[in-house]
Formats: structure tokens, sequence, C-alpha cells
């Protein structure tokens, strides 16, 4: 190695020697270092000490409380929560719940969260003949999300608020458990307030307000949620997330085969239930009906409403809500019986930070009756699936209702209006389907002439003499095809709209007639204790009663008519829908089969009246007459006969040139 090799090497080595000692931290850092390392191991000791402290409270909570002694409910609730920064005076406490009963309902209000545990309507029951719960109790029912100018993010479930009651113009502290009863011209209005403070006291005048008034007599609860003394203790932001959820629970009977189905016929209550909202400029829609699903309204919304197959909670602004993130979901772990699904929301609520700010709104909680839905004027009515609009929906809103509603001014018997009303409706359509009984009567007279055509042209490329041979015997006989199938159209619009009204009208819930309990779900006469695929584990009368009346009706209505070889299935397809339907209604409500079975009924009347008084020797003179009129005239054919008579030419054609290339 040359002199020059070892000089470079003396070199690098005293730069980096020096570069070291230019870097190496001075007694300060050091012992700043070691000060960051003990804190940060300090940290994880006192986080594992805090995880043994609450499993320690846990395991002797439940013999604590059995003494009655609540300071480790308090402990565990510190521990659970942390700190909570300046609403750490209301991080703990005990639990109470404050009940207001009026007439139609019981309202239950926790101090953990100032939420609404709890919901009874009071005139209804289950199926099963227990206390509707329409909110089921549970920690997270209502939780508003706000944060601090400390950077800390409260929510008001972890916060125990404290329960006045205003009275006189007074504020009276409620301090323990306690229930109002109130009659129909009275009033509770109920103050919840989460003060800010510490272990040392609490700010009488800076709080967060969850306020309730609820009236007798009314299913409505006036809600607003009030910040007063908040302006730089709260964080200054848009909207605040408010989240509102409930586990629905099973109200109607239903086939245990088919509970969870999303089949309108099989499992009604899983079909209709579904979270509805109302955009501020759209039409109320729905989030996916009858399934799991989720939707993001990034639009102001008027109210969002969790609804059942008759029952329903709605939260509405008193102007509009910034937005709405709405959930359903079915927790497939749980096996209990009445349970039907969750239903969560998260509504963005308007925030001032420039002073005390309140929000708004109000809940109802009772029955889908369209008649007091439509009432409040907020489009609540339009939740029920009464069909498609310019069919169904305006047949429902404008003639159904208003008829059954004037006939349960009588106070008969609910299978009684049913009758009553299908009598009404037949007659009402009597005029429309005057003419195609009266066709279907003409055609058993014309059986015999329409057999002798049928040999006459036995063969396939004569379809066309046939039909016009045909055509012109019904012409005579004053016959025509399409007088008979409009008047079917015109009135398929009411049909649309019993078949989608009766399952959702709970004027017909839990209402008796004759053997069945109950006209709003299936009527089970034997129950059979194994299910049948696409049938049930039971047998429906009043569906029974239908399927017999439909087949004999299906009988009397083919036997006079003539099969021809063009539609060789067709009196298989007849012979099958009454079994069809028998399959697909005999889970579905009794009202809707005792509908179908009186509507059969007066239909096969009207049709046997039609026939006997349909006199064939009046059908004979007409032809005779016609005969007659038109000997020397040559016969006019319409437009549409010769687009009709073309069509089958070309038919006919392509036929030959099919069998040709055979």
């Amino acid at each position: 190695m040359n002199k020059k090799s070892i000089v470079g090497i003396v070199l690098i080595f005293a730069i980096f020697v020096g570069y070291m000692w230019w870097v190496a931290p001075s007694k300060e850092e050091i012992a700043e270092r070691q000060r960051v390392n003990d804190s940060i191991r300090q940290a994880y000791m006192d986080s594992v000490a805090y995880a043994d402290s609450v499993a320690a409270v846990k395991s002797h909570l439940d013999s604590l409380a059995a003494q009655g002694d609540t300071s480790a409910q308090r402990q565990l609730q510190r521990h659970q929560r942390g700190d909570m920064g300046v609403f750490n005076g209301s991080a703990f406490g005990d639990t109470l719940n404050v009940t207001v009963k009026n007439e139609k309902m019981s309202v239950t209000l926790s101090n953990m969260g100032a939420q609404v545990r709890e919901v009874v309507l009071s005139e209804y029951t289950t199926y099963d003949s227990l206390p509707l719960q329409l909110i089921s109790p549970a920690d997270d029912n209502m939780n508003l999300i706000f944060s601090t100018e400390d950077t800390r993010v409260i929510n008001t479930k972890d916060l125990v608020f404290v329960p006045y009651r205003e009275y006189g113009n007074k504020l009276l502290e409620i301090k323990g458990d306690s229930v109002f009863e109130i009659a129909s011209n009275e009033a509770v209005d109920l103050r919840f307030r989460a003060f800010v403070g510490d272990s040392n006291g609490l700010s009488q005048d800076k709080y967060v307000e969850f306020h309730y008034v609820v009236v007798g007599d009314e299913y409505d609860v006036n809600f607003e949620i009030n910040f007063h003394g908040l302006k730089n203790i709260v964080r200054a932001t848009d909207y605040m997330d408010f989240e509102w959820h409930n586990k629905m629970n099973r109200q109607e009977k239903v086939d245990a085969s088919s509970r969870g189905s999303k089949n309108r016929n099989k499992d009604p209550e899983k079909f209709y239930s579904s979270i509805y909202y109302k955009a501020a400029k759209d039409d109320v829609d729905d989030v996916g009906r009858g399934r799991d699903d989720d939707k993001n309204v990034k639009t102001a919304v008027e109210w969002v409403a969790f609804k059942q197959q008759f029952f329903c909670a709605i939260l509405v602004a008193d102007s509009t809500f910034e937005n709405a993130y709405l959930s359903q979901t079915t927790d497939k772990s749980n096996k209990d019986a009445n349970y039907l699904c969750d239903m969560s929301s998260t509504i963005g609520l308007t925030y001032n930070s420039e002073r005390d700010c309140s929000m708004g709104m109000h809940f109802y909680f009772g029955p889908t009756k369209y008649r007091d839905l439509h009432a409040m004027h907020r489009g609540f009515e339009k939740m029920l699936p009464l069909g498609w609009w310019i069919f169904s929906k305006f047949v429902s809103r404008y003639l159904i209702i208003p008829v059954f509603n004037f006939l349960e001014t009588f106070n008969w018997n609910y299978g009684i209006i049913i009758i009553v009303f299908t009598i009404l409706l037949r007659l009402v359509l009597f005029p429309l389907t005057f003419k195609s009984y009266q066709g279907s009567a003409i055609m058993r007279i014309l059986k015999p002439e329409m057999d002798a055509l049928n040999k006459k042209y036995p063969n396939p490329e004569q379809a066309m003499q046939k039909q016009q041979e045909m055509s012109k015997l019904q012409k005579k006989a004053g016959y025509s095809p399409l007088a008979g199938c409009l008047p079917v159209l015109i009135q398929m619009p009411i049909l649309t709209a019993m078949f989608m009204f009766y399952p959702v009208a709970i004027e017909l819930r839990q209402k008796p007639f004759l053997w069945c309990n109950d006209l709003s779900t299936y009527d089970s006469i034997l129950d059979l204790g194994f299910n049948i695929p696409l049938y049930g584990d039971h047998v429906s009368l009043f569906c029974l009663l239908m399927f017999g009346m439909q087949f004999f009706y299906t009988w009397y209505t083919m036997k006079g008519q003539n099969m021809n070889a063009g539609m060789p299935g067709m009196k298989f397809v007849m012979y099958f829908m009454p079994f069809m339907m028998l399959f697909m209604f005999n889970s579905m409500a009794a009202g809707l089969n005792l509908y179908y079975f009186c509507s059969l009924t007066i239909t096969m009347l009207q049709m046997v009246l039609i026939r006997r008084f349909t006199s064939e020797k009046k059908v004979r003179a007409r032809m005779a007459a016609y005969d007659a009129k038109h000997k020397n005239t040559p016969q006019k054919k319409s437009s549409f006969q010769k687009r009709l008579e073309e069509m089958q030419r070309m038919t006919e054609e392509m036929q030959k040139q099919q069998q040709k290339r055979r």
C-alpha cells in the first residue's frame, strides 16, 4: 500500500469520527429520550392496569348490585367511558327510567343517553296476545355525536343525563324511576340535561338537553335537542350525526316454514318491513323492501320511518335533516322467533355554533292506518304499498279506501263489511262484465256451428279460411271478441288494487269472522305438523273455499266453449290455475281469500243468470235477420279485419315455404 492510499484512509476515518461526534445527542437530548421511553412504558402499564380493573369490577358487579351497592356500577362506567373531558361530570351515575302513559301508548325514557328506551302501544297486542313493543329496549337506540374543542368525540349514549319535569313554570328534578299517567287533555314536559363539569361540580348553565313532550290521546312525541352555553366548548360544524336504531320485533303470525321469506305470499310482515324516507325535493322512497339493504341519501330529508306491516316509528324534522344514511340488516345468528330485523339510520342535524342551538323534530309511534297518516299531510300514507300509480294506487286511494271507511261507520263485523263491499264492487263492474258474460253465452249457443267448421277445415293451411268463417259466424250472432276482452282489461286496475289493499289494511288486524280469529293473516283449521313445499304447514279453509269455487267456475265456463286445435294446451292451463292459486294463497290474509271467494261466487251467479236469460231463439233470429239484410250486399271489411287477414295469409305462406324446405 503506497503513501497516498494510507493518507486517504486516514482522512476518511477522521471525517467519519468527526461526523459521529457532530451528530451525537447532547446530555439533555439523551435525558429527554429516556423520559419519552419511560412515559410510553408507563402508558402501556396503565392500559394493562385499566383492563385488569374493568375485569375486576365486572366480576363483582352482579353480587354488589344484588346488595344494593351502586358504587361498582359508577366505577365501571368511569373505566368504560374513559376521559370525556368537559363532560366528565356527566360520565357516570345511577340509571333511572321515566315512563309516560297516555291513552294510546306507553313511552319509557332513560337518563342513560336521554333516549327513548321503549314504546308499547296500549290499544294493540301481538299475534300471541303479548304487549305490542314497537321500540325495543337497548342501550344504543339513540345517540348524538359531536366533538369538543379539546378534540374529544362525545357520544350522548355514554352520558348520564339529569331528568327534570317542567311543572308550573318550574323544573322539578326526578330522583328515581317514575311513571306519569296522563288523560287526553294533559301533557308531560320532560327535560334531560347533561351538564359540563367534573367531580368538583357541574356547571348548571352549560348543558346538552333532550326535551320531550308527550301529549294525551296522541301517538306523537315532540322532541328537541338544545345546546345551551356551549359556544366555546362544542367544536364548530355544519351538522351533527344523530344515530337512531331499533331491533324490530315480529308482531304478526307467520307460517313457521315461511319465516324470513322474501315472498309476500309467505311472510308478508317481512316483505312489507322497510325503512322509508321522504327527500325534500323528491317523493317517498324505501330501502330494499323485505330484504337487507342500505342507502346513502346525500340531499335534504324531511322524515325517516321504520315501518312494519301494520305499524311504524317515524322521526320528522321541523324543517329538514341535512342527509341520512339508512341501513336494514338481519342478524342470521339471532334465533329468536320474534326477531324480524334491525333498522338503523344516521341522520345529519343542522348545527349553528354561533349561538345556543335547537334542533326541532318529533316522533310518531303508531299504526299505519291510511286515513290517519293522510290526515298529517306529510306524505306518510305513501308508505303503504298500494301498487303502481296508474293502476291500483289511484283506485285504492280514491275508491276502495273511502268506500271501505264508509262501511266501517255501520259498526258491522269486518267479514260482513268485506262481503258487502264485494257485492257493491261486482254491481259496479257488472256493466263492464255483462258483454263478456253474454259473449260466453252466445259462444255456447254457437258451439255446434263451431264444431262443424273445425271438421270442415281440419288442416293447418286452412286456418285462415276457418278463422274467417268463425268471425263471420260470430258477427252474425252479435258477438265481438274485442267487446269481451276490453271490459276485462278495464277492471284489471280494480282487481289489482284489491290484491294490494287487503294485506296492508290494519282495519282487518285481529278482527274475527266465523272460524277465523284474524282476517289480516291466514286462517288455519288444521296444523299439519310438517311442511309441504310451496304450500305450508297448515290448511286455510277460506283458501280451500276459494279454490273450490274457482275450480267449479273454470269447469262451468270451459264446458260450453270450443277448444280448437290452435290452442291445445289452453284447457290444461285453465284447470291448472286453481291449483296454483291454492298453493299461492294458503298463507295469505284470510280477508283477501274471503274477498276472492265472494267475488267468484257472485261472478258465477251473474254468469248463470246471463246464460239462462240469453235466448237461443233470439240469437238464431238475429243471425237470420243478418243473412236477410246482407243477402245481396257485399260484406264490407274493416281495416282491422283486412290487416288481420293479411297477417294470417303471410303466416300461411311462411308455413308452406318451411314445409317445402323440409
